[in-house]
């Protein structure tokens, strides 16, 4: 994250973005987008959303928006690890 940005109240944004796949309508699949925007208009998700609809196949259902209020540090928590298989 850049702190400079921080600075500017640019907080670190993160999208939960549910879409329509494209060859079966009736599915939806979960995407999640996250970079520092600027609250409330959220100008890079607005410019995420509008490249998605111009240029993605996959029809938007509906866009999740959470937003850390404060300037912090990065965070790893070793405790809690994603398996895939």
């Amino acid at each position: 994250m850049s702190f400079a940005l921080q600075l500017r109240d640019y907080r670190l944004t993160t999208a939960e973005i549910l879409y329509h796949m494209p060859d079966h309508p009736g599915l939806l699949q979960s995407y999640i987008w996250q970079e520092l925007d600027l609250a409330p208009k959220f100008p890079a998700l607005h410019k995420f959303l509008d490249f998605w609809t111009a240029n993605l196949d996959g029809k938007l259902h509906s866009v999740r928006v959470g937003q850390a209020q404060i300037i912090t540090p990065p965070r790893w928590n070793a405790g809690q690890l994603l398996t895939l298989h």
